[in-house]
């Protein structure tokens, strides 16, 4: 990606409103919990007023969108995450009891989670409403303000966000920018005091370099190849199922989805072909051209068929379902199913967003793991199996943001979310967004009656006798 620069008027109006931002949370540092309630009931509000335009954006954005869909995976989860923030950020807000050493009784310590100031959020295009609302509510509860950038990609949505949010706060509170991707860089170089980016790891890399030219943390977001294990006991009618909806969902754009799926070479055959039913079962002829999602553009489309035509080309074997009741005209993409491809393939190298499928063959539980340790640590691994032995290996002996057992992408929405190296750092949801947004300062508290003379010049025969003692007890 060549580098970008935003118009220098455009720059300017985004440095001035985050300067009027952080002055503004200057005066009030520290909102109550009544302040942020009323501020996340109003999101709340202003999300379900207008839900059914942003539906409506959202299928227009990817030309075709599951209505079902968006609204539980976009509203739906989102409300959820609103809600769970308003409810509990009271018992987030107190102070945290920690405990101090031995030799430093009888103070005491408690960690104080304060607004970090004005957050910045860059939100994606593949789940447009809740990777943005989502990450907005978490910053809300913890007392911040915020600047949002959604996606250039999904520019019906975005607007559409923009006037909702404009209409429920004043742009103090929160704010939209919208634009290209210029506008995107020039906002991650902003001196936010917190930033948030939810996308590629390429992209990411980038903000994180325009980030720490302010020394602004960051929370990543990204992606990766999210390798599935089929093990050696797993339930292969099951296991089928459950892989071909999180591969599916969101027409294959999903962070989280199966990359690639790893298969006892004996059972490979018969899995391929349970999978292919399987997907076949999740969108029938009469409801497939309703239920499946298009992809976000003719680009992105035409990038999925480079990496299906090189597979064949290289003739690996394929198992296509173009049977499926799709429409191309609307960017709906048969999956496919690409059995012992080449490592070197591109649908092998590169995130696939998209139904695709690898299906890789392993004669042993050691090569499986081999194979995915020699690959850098993805955003999601899933496990199916049967055995309490084969999937307490695998959760302890693999490194991924998250994981999920005889289940895909669930726990991306449950539990705290996020990566590890090269699919991002830090999480979010739940209490954990709460401190993400938060700084957590710890306080000492140390009564007027304590034995820290002790350690005070002048050091006595009698100090050193006392420090030689604190080396046994602490």
């Amino acid at each position: 990606m060549k580098d970008l620069e935003a118009d220098q008027a455009t720059v300017a109006v985004m440095s001035e409103h985050l300067s009027a931002m952080q002055s503004a949370h200057k005066a009030d540092p520290v909102p109550s919990a009544e302040v942020r309630i009323d501020r996340l009931r109003r999101l709340e509000r202003a999300l379900l007023g207008a839900k059914d335009e942003l539906i409506a954006a959202m299928q227009a954005d990817f030309c075709h969108r599951s209505a079902f869909e968006a609204d539980l995976a976009d509203i739906t989860m989102t409300l959820g995450e609103i809600r769970e923030n308003r409810k509990s950020l009271k018992r987030w807000m107190k102070p945290r009891r920690v405990g101090v050493p031995k030799h430093f009784l009888p103070a005491r310590g408690r960690v104080l989670p304060q607004p970090k100031g004005v957050a910045g959020i860059i939100a994606p295009w593949n789940y447009p409403v809740h990777l943005a609302i989502g990450p907005l509510a978490a910053a809300l509860a913890a007392g911040n303000r915020a600047m949002m950038k959604p996606s250039e990609l999904s520019p019906r949505t975005s607007d559409r966000m923009a006037r909702m949010i404009a209409e429920a706060f004043d742009p103090l509170e929160v704010t939209v920018v919208t634009g290209g991707p210029d506008v995107a860089v020039a906002f991650s170089a902003l001196p936010f005091d917190h930033l948030m980016f939810t996308g590629s790891t390429k992209v990411g890399r980038m903000v994180a370099e325009a980030a720490a030219r302010n020394l602004t943390p960051v929370t990543l977001e990204l992606g990766g190849k999210s390798p599935t294990i089929v093990g050696e006991s797993a339930d292969l009618a099951y296991s089928s199922q459950r892989i071909a909806l999180g591969k599916t969902a969101n027409g294959g754009q999903t962070c989280v989805a199966p990359d690639y799926v790893l298969v006892p070479r004996a059972l490979m055959a018969d899995f391929a072909e349970m999978l292919a039913g399987a997907m076949r079962k999740l969108y029938p002829a009469e409801s497939a051209g309703r239920d499946y999602t298009g992809l976000i553009s003719e680009r992105h489309f035409a990038r999925l068929q480079s990496m299906l035509a090189e597979a064949e080309d290289a003739g690996t074997q394929i198992i296509r379902l173009d049977d499926l009741a799709i429409d191309p005209a609307r960017r709906q993409f048969a999956p496919a199913l690409i059995l012992d491809p080449d490592p070197g393939l591109t649908v092998m190298q590169e995130e696939i967003f998209g139904p695709l499928l690898p299906i890789v063959p392993y004669d042993s539980r050691a090569e499986a793991m081999a194979y995915v340790a020699a690959r850098p640590a993805p955003l999601a691994l899933y496990i199916f199996t049967d055995s309490r032995e084969e999937r307490d290996a695998w959760m302890e002996k693999s490194l991924s943001g998250g994981a999920g057992v005889n289940e895909t992408c669930f726990h991306a929405a449950a539990l705290p979310f996020g990566g590890v190296g090269e699919s991002g750092m830090g999480a979010y949801r739940g209490q954990r967004g709460f401190d993400t947004f938060s700084h957590l300062k710890s306080v000492f508290y140390q009564p007027k009656r304590n034995g820290a003379f002790l350690f005070d010049p002048p050091i006595t025969d009698f100090k050193r006798r006392i420090a030689r003692m604190l080396q046994r007890i602490v």
